[in-house]
């Protein structure tokens, strides 16, 4: 029972201040998801580094990552700015060359995860900038749109408690028993039913896009939401570890808590792309 309650009130705290920093301004979403970034990245490290000839540096990459988020996020502001980027690629040569001065017995592992990092974690939070700002063109002022970066959890949160609960009344044909024998086929076309209710309500609400076009986004983030979260669990399988922090009490770290998110921000970037286009 205190559990529960440990869990509940984390799961609240972290809801909250995640809604209230997308909502309140493009400040307070860059500030949070910067530092998320981060945590993320460190978390990613420590857990690469516990592989035996591993040692990647984690006060690079986790730059790295915070660097990739802000240069996406000033370039969502002002279009016009491509050279932003220069800091990010200088911090990736680096990544790269350091490699043939620290003598490692294994570099290529060590670099591979390095590499791992920024294209596991810090690209996927990087991309949630491509959803948050909208212009009309190169030299047009970009407008912050708090909606579809906050659609994408929203989702995730809503498939996750369709999923959980249909799965408990329903679960009978496991959907990926070697690595998550608790997840259901029946959990998952239930969570996929709640989150077409969900885009609905969000069609209704926000109809910046069609009915059709928020139902899509809504599977789409289930989909790949599901491969992000048995890939996470596929790593920690091959960890042996449970969690992938223990940062926020009773529900891990945040690896954990975005695990969805990290597979489905970029999946969702490429749908709207491929909707604009028809």
């Amino acid at each position: 029972m205190k559990n529960f309650i440990q869990r509940a009130i984390t799961g609240l705290i972290f809801v909250a201040v995640l809604i209230g920093c997308i909502i309140g301004s493009p400040l307070s979403f860059g500030l949070l998801f910067s530092i998320i970034s981060a945590m993320a990245t460190a978390e990613f490290c420590n857990l690469m580094n516990k592989h035996e000839g591993v040692c990647v540096n984690r006060n690079i990459c986790v730059l790295g990552s915070v660097s990739l988020f802000l240069c996406f996020f000033y370039y969502g502001m002002n279009p016009a700015q491509t050279g932003i980027f220069i800091p990010y690629l200088i911090i990736t040569i680096y990544l790269m060359v350091s490699e043939l001065y620290l003598k490692k017995k294994h570099p290529l592992n060590s670099l591979a995860y390095a590499m791992l990092s920024q294209i596991y974690v810090g690209l996927p939070f990087a991309l949630l900038n491509v959803l948050a700002f909208h212009s009309n063109g190169w030299d047009s002022v970009s407008e912050y749109q708090f909606i579809l970066p906050l659609s994408i959890f929203a989702f995730n949160w809503i498939n996750d408690t369709g999923a959980y609960c249909t799965g408990m009344l329903l679960g009978k044909h496991p959907l990926f028993k070697r690595i998550s024998p608790k997840k259901s086929w029946e959990g998952s076309i239930g969570g996929a039913v709640f989150s077409i209710s969900g885009a609905f309500a969000l069609a209704y609400f926000f109809p910046i896009m069609s009915t059709a076009a928020w139902v899509g986004m809504g599977l789409t983030v289930v989909v790949f939401g599901t491969w992000g979260d048995l890939t996470e669990s596929l790593m920690k399988r091959h960890l042996g570890i449970k969690d992938s922090g223990n940062i926020l009490p009773g529900h891990g770290g945040m690896l954990d808590r975005f695990d969805s998110a990290i597979m489905a921000i970029p999946a969702a970037v490429v749908y709207l792309y491929l909707i604009s286009l028809f």
